[in-house]
């Protein structure tokens, strides 16, 4: 069944305008003295443009006058003067451009830079929340719109204004003032009839937008998740989601287009009787002799002047309307605040010992379900404490909690004595180090994806790590090595090789806490034991937080902490939970009891 978006769905396209263009200025502010000198370049331009017509009057008039005379004289310092202008009218806005293509593309670069790092600075939420291929769209508008209306101010709307207006004074001091009422009440309707006519068209382009968004959503989401469609032969059915959205869009896409007729034909109308009531009025004036036929010449090449470009203002307009809407999409993101902000007072962490305290810590990701309760324990600097239990118990919510993507709801957690709250986000994140359980690479080389951790570190010091992490030696026997590239999000390599990465990452950051959350998980039996005594190693004199399903991942750890349902139901070593005979020595068994099975399956298979 077809989707379409209801009226009431779409953005108000009128009032935030002037809010939208308002949140350009600080963008161009650097640029302020380029921008003046473009509009100085843009005053003489016109200047030399409506000074054509005055010297061509004075041509004409010289010419009619030799005609009457047995002596004809040539009006050479006019026509000079003529080309002159004509040159000049040129060379300015040649000048005008120059002087303006550093603001326009600076613009767009800080607005698209001030974009991506607003985004890094939003919370984790958010990015949970979004739809990565709609944001892209919206942004990717939205950052070439700033050149578009750039563009429009600058050399279409600006010089038709300040042409206007010196239309406007020539004709009031010089001639009749019907001339300039019939020409500017002209002026005034056309573009008040392009402002209604288009504002009723935008309808049809927030549409469009929106079904763009929403179709390239679709697409990028069909593309990220191709295994999951495959798996489910669901190619048709994605198909037939994205051609309905663009069924929408294609509906909109010919109102607009068709809609767009109908305002050039009004447009054109008002422009024609216009133009003809004051040629009218001209020949008027010559026949009762009140004018010359320089006069009439003069009138004639002021309302071309001033009604070509506005015979395209419309237009200009419209694709204006359309670069605010697209505009007002990006501002919108650059407007939603963090969640996560550092206080004004914020100092660096003093990361000392790297001792790690949670104490009575509540939180919540939405307010009527509660995660943790009451959580509280210590990481001794130095000590391993490991976190198991089922899932949706909450353990990778503490990992997320000590990298302070989410504030605690209640309690506290404590870094060296320091809260959390209190220190700066990037000297927090500086020291803490993670494997996480899902490893997401860049698409770019395996060199890249390792020295991510720290960019400025040698090679030997990337190799060194990849060896500790067991994965070197796979690199190396690779066609480009290091410089192979892995793919978008690492779906070149398994499962096993993509976090053995993200070991060789955490390795190489050297911090002085180490969270693992399900670090093994990928891993065969084989290879797990191999990364396990790397992560020892590595682990050796860090204070470190293992998140883990597999209990035998951590009966190494100074402390085991057993959460169910948000609450520490046990603690302490992996012996004297066994001895204790409760929940861990359950799963214990349990996954004693899944092991045994698999070895033995795994030997009749090979048998």
């Amino acid at each position: 069944m077809r989707h379409y978006i209801h009226p009431t769905e779409l953005p108000n396209t009128r009032p935030s305008d002037v809010r939208t263009l308002r949140s350009l200025m600080p963008f161009l502010w650097d640029y302020r003295g380029r921008v003046v000198l473009a509009l100085a370049f843009l005053i003489l331009s016109k200047a030399a443009n409506v000074g054509i017509p005055l010297v061509l009057k004075g041509i004409v008039d010289s010419l009619d006058a030799n005609t009457h005379t047995e002596l004809l004289t040539l009006p050479l310092a006019l026509l000079l003067g003529y080309g002159a202008l004509r040159l000049g009218s040129s060379l300015f806005n040649e000048l005008r451009d120059a002087v303006f293509a550093r603001v326009r593309h600076g613009a767009v670069r800080s607005v698209s830079v001030r974009v991506l790092e607003h985004l890094h600075q939003l919370s984790l939420r958010y990015h949970l929340e979004r739809k990565t291929g709609g944001v892209s769209r919206d942004i990717d508008r939205g950052t070439r719109s700033v050149s578009s209306l750039l563009n429009y101010m600058v050399f279409s709307i600006l010089p038709t204004l300040v042409e206007v207006v010196m239309i406007a004074g020539i004709l009031l001091g010089k001639y009749n003032p019907w001339f300039a009422i019939v020409t500017f009440g002209s002026v005034i309707i056309y573009i008040a009839f392009t402002l209604l006519i288009t504002d009723w068209r935008m309808q049809y382009r927030v549409t469009m937008n929106a079904m763009d968004s929403q179709g390239n959503t679709q697409a990028v989401d069909s593309l990220i998740n191709y295994e999951t469609v495959k798996y489910f032969g669901n190619e048709r059915h994605e198909l037939r989601r994205y051609n309905e959205t663009l069924h929408v869009w294609e509906d909109a896409a010919v109102k607009s287009q068709t809609s767009l007729a109908a305002l050039n034909v009004g447009q054109s109308a008002i422009i024609a009787v216009g133009v003809t009531l004051v040629m009218i009025l001209a020949a008027q004036g010559v026949v009762a002799k009140q004018m010359s036929l320089g006069d009439l010449v003069l009138v004639n090449a002021f309302l071309l002047q001033l009604f070509i470009p506005l015979n395209f203002l419309g237009v200009v307009y419209s694709q204006l309307k359309h670069a605010i809407t697209d505009m007002r999409l990006m501002f919108d993101v650059l407007e939603k605040q963090p969640e996560i902000v550092d206080r004004t007072d914020a100092q660096p962490l003093n990361v000392g010992t790297g001792e790690v305290r949670f104490e009575q810590v509540a939180f919540a990701y939405d307010a009527e379900r509660p995660i943790l309760h009451e959580i509280s324990f210590t990481i001794p600097a130095g000590h391993k404490v490991a976190v198991v239990g089922p899932s949706g118990a909450g353990k990778s919510t503490l990992a997320r909690l000590l990298f302070r993507f989410y504030d605690v709801s209640g309690g506290r957690i404590l870094i060296n004595g320091q809260d959390l709250r209190a220190v700066t986000q990037d000297s927090l994140r500086a020291a803490i180090g993670i494997v996480p359980q899902d490893t997401v690479l860049f698409n770019d080389t395996l060199y890249y994806n390792i020295a991510y951790a720290r960019p400025d570190a040698t090679r030997a010091e990337v190799e060194r790590a990849a060896q500790l992490a067991n994965i070197h030696t796979f690199i190396r026997s690779l066609p480009k090595g290091y410089d192979s590239v892995v793919g978008e999000r690492g779906l070149k390599l398994s499962g096993g090789e993509k976090q053995r990465v993200a070991i060789a990452r955490a390795i190489l950051k050297n911090p002085r806490i180490l969270v693992f959350d399900e670090a093994t998980s990928s891993l065969d039996s084989h290879s797990e034991q191999t990364i396990l005594e790397a992560l020892r190693a590595v682990a050796a004199n860090h204070t470190t937080l293992v998140i883990a399903h597999r209990l035998s991942t951590v009966i190494d750890a100074d402390t085991i902490l057993v959460m169910e349902q948000g609450r520490i139901v046990e603690r302490g070593t992996h012996q004297a939970l066994l001895a204790q005979g409760g929940v861990y020595s359950r799963l214990w068994d349990l996954q004693q009891e899944e092991r045994q099975r698999e070895t033995a399956e795994l030997e009749v298979v090979s048998a």
